[in-house]
């Protein structure tokens, strides 16, 4: 896909027929500043510099890439590796985005960051900037999520955050989405909205894209320097979808067979579960195009997963774009999937996963046990510290799997 970069999004933020930004008119030239200021600073070899100083100084990049040996011999044979974003600081993917988001804000002279949550990782990541960059910082969150994510509450307001509890309806993420807009929609002149996913009106899928664009690029080349080759295949959990893309759009132009990820929950009955790309249909929501789980109304339909970073009706518009024209193959993983997979690392690797990551690693296992003498590249893109309490208290600590 030569020069894809260069052309995807459009100039209105479409990829394909996805995308652009459907907002209130009182918020259009906002986000034109926004899109300008992007642009502007993301060529400047000042910002360019400062980014890869944090990220190699306070983030800890480059993660390593790490071949899961025990887990490949557990399934027959196949190659398992794994991206370890759980290393980046704060213990999750979102802190590459969240930091230029902070650059950008401070740029923009801005006071204050504004951001939704689902399991709690774009909310720590996001304090965690507005912490190093002197900023106020506010996160919505629903109340299912908190109660299910408490660490991560608590990661939260040590670092000097404000968290409002969300009430209203499901009270996950989209409801969080939902809360967070509604909050920097009466203070866009001294806040930035630090969307936590390639979602969103444009140019937030294009800005957190380019963000953890990171991610693939030192993945291609730590591979390569391990086996000399590339990997046969390579997944990521989807749920708004920034790991995803993350990892994958090094390897666009390769010949590598790429997965993307999705809830299946409990069931493929509306409400249990959170696959989009597998059961949605085009809509608008939260100023954006994509694929959209919808209810008979059209409205976005009740969502469940497990992991709380999955829970969304929506799904980034560039991976609506990638599975209009075949270029990435999305799959689903069940909540018992999951739980299996979240097990079976811990005991195999000592990796313990974050619930969202574990579906692709339970994915990855599958596809493994078919493809025997192959390779695939797995993007951990978190750690499960937030997760534990929830699931020893739920489902014990898998004694199975010993």
């Amino acid at each position: 896909m030569p020069d894809y970069f260069r052309h995807h999004p459009d100039s209105k933020g479409f990829f394909g027929e996805h995308g652009g930004a459907f907002l209130p008119p009182e918020l259009e030239e906002h986000f034109r500043e926004i899109t300008e200021a992007y642009l502007l600073i993301s060529k400047s070899h000042k910002f360019i510099s400062e980014l890869r100083s944090i990220r190699k100084h306070y983030q800890g990049r480059p993660t390593p890439v790490y071949f899961a040996e025990r887990l490949s011999e557990l399934v027959g044979g196949c190659r398992i590796y794994l991206k370890r974003e759980d290393l980046n600081h704060t213990g999750a993917h979102k802190l590459n985005h969240c930091m230029g988001e902070g650059l950008l804000a401070r740029f923009m002279g801005k006071k204050k960051l504004i951001a939704e949550t689902g399991a709690g990782q774009h909310g720590v990541a996001l304090a965690t900037a507005a912490a190093y960059f002197g900023l106020e910082c506010e996160i919505h969150m629903g109340e299912v999520d908190m109660e299910k994510e408490h660490p991560n509450v608590i990661r939260m307001r040590l670092l000097g955050a404000t968290v409002i509890p969300v009430r209203e309806g499901a009270r996950t993420l989209k409801e969080a989405v939902d809360s967070a807009f509604g909050s920097y929609l009466s203070q866009p002149e001294t806040a930035l909205y630090g969307i936590g996913s390639v979602v969103g009106p444009h140019p937030f899928p294009m800005l957190v894209r380019d963000f953890q664009r990171v991610v693939g690029i030192e993945a291609r080349e730590q591979y390569q320097e391990m086996t000399g080759e590339l990997p046969d295949a390579l997944c990521a959990c989807v749920g708004g979808g920034s790991n995803a893309i993350g990892l994958f759009s090094a390897f666009l132009d390769d010949e590598c067979e790429i997965f993307g990820v999705e809830p299946i929950g409990i069931s493929t009955k509306a409400g249990e579960h959170a696959a989009t790309m597998t059961y949605g249909m085009p809509g608008v929501i939260h100023g954006f195009r994509s694929y959209l789980l919808q209810d008979d109304d059209g409205n976005p339909a009740p969502v469940y997963s497990i992991a709380s970073g999955l829970d969304y009706p929506g799904v980034g518009p560039e991976h609506a774009y990638f599975k209009d024209t075949g270029r990435i193959q999305y799959e689903t993983a069940s909540d018992e999937d999951c739980l299996d997979a979240f097990f079976t690392l811990s005991r195999t690797e000592g990796i313990i996963p974050a619930l969202e990551s574990a579906h692709a690693v339970a994915f990855a296992m599958r596809w493994a046990r078919e493809h025997r003498f192959s390779s695939i590249l797995v993007n951990l893109s978190g750690r499960g510290d937030k997760d534990l309490d929830f699931v020893t208290e739920k489902y014990g600590f898998g004694e199975e799997h010993k």
